[in-house]
């Protein structure tokens, strides 16, 4: 199990907040989702190798929510 907590710039309200939880969580292997409007932080679990970080970025940027490297 993968862990990691991230900084998204974007999220500016509660939509960003659902939009981010609900698609990351759609994804095959990822077993926890949390975001935060308060201090755009997002923190992801998964398996790997169902899922790995670099299909969790890439999902996160094409819906225009990337992560802060």
């Amino acid at each position: 199990m993968q862990t990691k907590t991230f900084k998204v710039p974007g999220i500016s309200c509660g939509h960003c907040v659902r939009t981010i939880e609900n698609e990351v969580s759609d994804l095959e292997g990822v077993k926890m989702v949390s975001a935060s409007q308060d201090t755009k932080m997002v923190t992801v679990e998964w398996e790997e190798p169902t899922q790995s970080w670099e299909g969790i970025k890439a999902l996160l940027e094409e819906i225009n929510y990337p992560p802060e490297n």
